[in-house]
């Protein structure tokens, strides 16, 4: 078994890489090859933290085999200085069932759900979209300035967060680590001025996301607070925009944002024009407007860090990178 930790995921699993294999798992979702539950959460009272387990197999020509995700989301631990999302990823043989590699899961969220969201802003978003908009400033805002950046060229980006010094946090690292120049906006509607680009990653409870804040044409990734009662986008916006997500089923069972939106009786389940997979696959046209606002609201799904797991397996071995463990 080949073990993978956080800094070997993230080299070895590059933003273009993962967004060319996550492009290709929708197709293949879109086509039927991937046999996948809802996700298990359990959320026991008063522990302040969440655990989901997400197995999956994939019949794809590529990155086929079995795979099962267990991670904890624990709030409290960005007090403590340690990562709010914390778990393994196991992989398996398609032909002999062998578990051949553990990876950390925390690295292969981050890469393969910012990488999905760039797939669906190439798919969906305006061609001349440039103006980003980052609503949070933690590991997701990171990885999404990434994948932004590698299938729209950016004009501008602005950061808000409810945390000044983490919104000046991530500032420091975008100019540092990316080159990018981002201002820091003090309000959601100074970072949404004129932004035809928008990624929602918090774990917001209540939306903060309102109608008239969204510029005309713009397109938003809603990545965070992925839970039936925690949402980010109010339900106006929800229900004026051109709704896609990664998969109907998991949308309508844990999306706050359309679940609540629909449980207020502004939009009923035909609201939502297309998977992902669709879209790619010819079935949907997406955008049809250049002044259409689209909103993609992703959950994240077992067969993306199926996919994205056995790509990073793949360029470990290629370069004898990684720790072997021998289970007997």
């Amino acid at each position: 078994m080949l073990c993978l930790d956080h800094d070997l995921v993230v080299r070895l699993l590059p933003m273009e890489r993962a967004i060319a294999t996550l492009r290709r798992t929708m197709r293949h979702h879109a086509q039927g090859r991937v046999t996948q539950p809802l996700r298990t959460v359990l959320r026991p009272p008063g522990a302040g933290a969440a655990m989901a387990a997400m197995p999956c197999h994939s019949a794809g020509p590529e990155q086929g085999g079995f795979a099962v995700k267990t991670v904890l989301h624990v709030p409290g631990n960005i007090e403590r200085g340690r990562p709010a999302v914390t778990g393994v990823l196991l992989l398996f043989a398609p032909d002999t069932g062998e578990c051949v590699a553990l990876l950390d899961a925390a690295s292969v969220t981050a890469i393969r759900t910012a990488a999905v969201s760039a797939v669906a802003t190439d798919a969906l978003a305006g061609p001349d979209a440039g103006d980003l908009a980052l609503l949070g400033a933690g590991t997701q805002a990171r990885s999404h300035l990434k994948a932004m950046a590698a299938v729209r060229e950016l004009r501008s980006v602005r950061v808000w967060s409810r945390s000044r010094e983490s919104a000046e946090a991530f500032r420091r690292w975008a100019r540092e680590e990316t080159g990018v120049e981002v201002e820091v906006a003090d309000r959601v509607a100074a970072a949404l001025d004129g932004a035809d680009l928008v990624c929602t990653v918090t774990s917001a409870r209540e939306p903060f996301v309102e109608p008239g804040q969204l510029a005309p044409g713009a397109h938003v990734n809603a990545v965070g607070s992925s839970f039936p009662d925690h949402r980010e986008i109010g339900g106006a916006v929800v229900r004026a925009a051109s709704v896609f997500v990664d998969s109907r089923e998991s949308a309508w069972a844990e999306a706050g944002d359309l679940r609540i939106a629909r449980d207020e009786g502004l939009i009923g389940e035909e609201h939502i024009a297309a998977e992902l997979g669709e879209v790619l696959t010819g079935a949907h046209p997406g955008r049809r407007g250049l002044d259409e606002c689209t909103l993609f609201k992703s959950v994240g799904l077992a067969v993306q860090d199926l996919a994205a797991g056995f790509a990073a397996v793949e360029s470990a071995r290629a370069a004898g990178q990684g720790t072997e463990v021998v289970m007997s």
